[in-house]
């Protein structure tokens, strides 16, 4: 699950008087505490584009490390095993917004940053997979990322359900637990990977971190998305460097490719999956044309203008 996973219901909890937003707040920071403490096991479902998926998860704290293990049950074989957020192995191609980048460590979510780009509030309690929650909203305060509703445990914070909501109020993305075991710890043999788990291996280094961060730049980013991770590794079909940076604003992502062409002929593209945006544009740089795509859940008119923003930074490259 991503540090606010993907969790929420039907919207007659909308019209309830929202509560201080400092007790939404408060909610928020336990749900982050709640994902770094807590041991649980349990099965969910996975709802975007009306299609449905079921999965087991384990999900162990211990001598400081959070240890989870992902495993669909229906459809094809997936399994995804990860370590404080970087993912370990995988198997199939886990559904996107299950699966997150191998690098993509756990991030302890900030209520106070939140606050200046959402609306934030505690609006109704729900009951999920027999267990009493707390209903708290994150509505964006401008058009470039999308509204939360998390029903979060009343006992241990974690989040029981979320839905993704785009700025009409319709569903993009559901998470929902049916099924959540908070007593029993999971075992080794629980976290133990299938043996179709293939190692997953990072080409980049340090190194090429630091040199793809001086290299490219945004001239436009929505507010409050930073830059939090870079990264450079060699493509295997066409050995060509493709650059990647990763943006966050705390809570929604996307993260940005950069290949050169080297006279490959493209087109530009623009796709729309539940949530996820995915554009790909030409860019002519000093280095020659290159091909940005843009990928993560934020509207696609976002991520079209993050995609046309990008440069490269002259001083770097002499």
């Amino acid at each position: 699950m991503r540090s606010i996973p993907l969790f929420s219901l039907l919207l007659a909890g909308w019209f309830v008087v929202p509560a201080h937003a400092d007790e939404a707040q408060d909610w928020l920071a336990r749900m982050g505490q709640a994902e770094q403490q807590q041991s649980f096991r349990g099965t969910f479902v996975y709802e975007r584009n009306g299609s449905f998926s079921t999965h087991n998860i384990w999900h162990r704290v211990q001598d400081g490390k959070v240890r989870e293990r992902l495993l669909q049950l229906d459809g094809s074989a997936q399994e995804v095993v990860r370590i404080d957020g970087h993912t370990q192995c995988v198997s199939g191609t886990l559904i996107a917004g299950l699966g997150d980048s191998p690098n993509s460590a756990a991030r302890a979510l900030d209520p106070q940053k939140l606050k200046n780009w959402y609306d934030i509030a505690v609006i109704g309690k729900s009951r999920v997979a027999g267990r009493a929650a707390v209903i708290v909203s994150l509505m964006p305060r401008d058009q470039h990322r999308y509204g939360f509703e998390l029903h979060l445990d009343k006992e241990t914070g974690l989040p029981l359900k979320s839905l993704l909501l785009n700025d009409k109020g319709q569903l993009l993305e559901r998470f929902q637990f049916t099924q959540l075991d908070t007593a029993k710890v999971p075992s080794d043999s629980d976290l133990q990977a299938g043996d179709d788990c293939k190692v997953v291996t990072l080409d980049s280094d340090k190194a090429s971190a630091v040199k793809t961060a001086q290299v490219w730049h945004s001239d436009w980013l929505p507010p409050g998305f930073e830059l939090t991770s870079s990264s450079a590794r060699k493509d295997p079909q066409t050995k060509t460097q493709v650059n990647s940076l990763m943006y966050d604003d705390g809570l929604a992502r996307f993260s940005v490719f950069l290949e050169p062409l080297n006279g490959a002929t493209v087109t530009d593209t623009r796709t729309q999956l539940g949530p996820t945006a995915a554009v790909s544009r030409r860019l002519t740089t000093p280095q020659g044309e290159m091909m940005v795509t843009v990928v993560g859940e934020i509207p696609i008119g976002t991520a079209e203008r993050i995609a046309l923003s990008m440069r490269t930074d002259a001083t770097a490259t002499k």
